[in-house]
């Protein structure tokens, strides 16, 4: 990845409570939902402050996740919670498989089409059913898709994404 071991990559968000004792729901951000419980422990933040918290169980629950954290016990422990990021370290990921890609690996990388113009860095990136999409920032803001024909390399060690896509669209 082109990130350091150390670096935080969110994951999800704490949603809100779910019973009386001190379980939280989780928005998980991961493919399938259920896979942020295999991340532990948590980086949550709280008030502008990141600790480190321990996951004791969790579940699938509906169209969502359910966990409880290490030393919430009842849900006055967990309300001050509700809205936090849920982060992990790069280094807690497994290796991506090959042409697989973590969206936290990508932000950041430089963008250079065919022509070689350079078109900006990638800013985010969000899916749209079809296919993923890179907004990419530079002189003006583009959104490439990140889709075959249109990637021709992402070159992990220069931290640079090669595409086919003209400076003008």
């Amino acid at each position: 990845m082109t990130a350091g071991p150390d670096r935080r990559v969110s994951v999800g968000r704490v949603a809100g409570l779910f019973g009386v004792r001190g379980w939280i729901k989780v928005y998980s951000y991961t493919r399938p939902r259920e896979a942020i419980l295999n991340y532990r422990p948590w980086l949550i933040e709280h008030d502008g402050v990141w600790r480190t918290i321990g996951v004791t169980d969790g579940r699938a629950h509906g169209r969502g996740v359910v966990a409880q954290l290490e030393g919430c016990t009842d849900r006055d422990a967990t309300a001050p919670l509700v809205g936090a990021e849920i982060a992990v370290l790069v280094s807690q990921l497994p290796e991506a498989g090959k042409n697989e890609y973590y969206w936290a690996e990508l932000e950041g990388m430089r963008v250079v089409n065919v022509a070689g113009e350079e078109l900006g860095q990638v800013a985010n990136l969000f899916e749209t059913g079809a296919n993923d999409v890179m907004v990419v920032r530079g002189d003006r803001e583009r959104l490439i898709p990140f889709a075959r024909g249109v990637i021709r390399r992402v070159d992990r060690l220069s931290g640079v994404i090669h595409v086919d896509w003209d400076a003008d669209d």
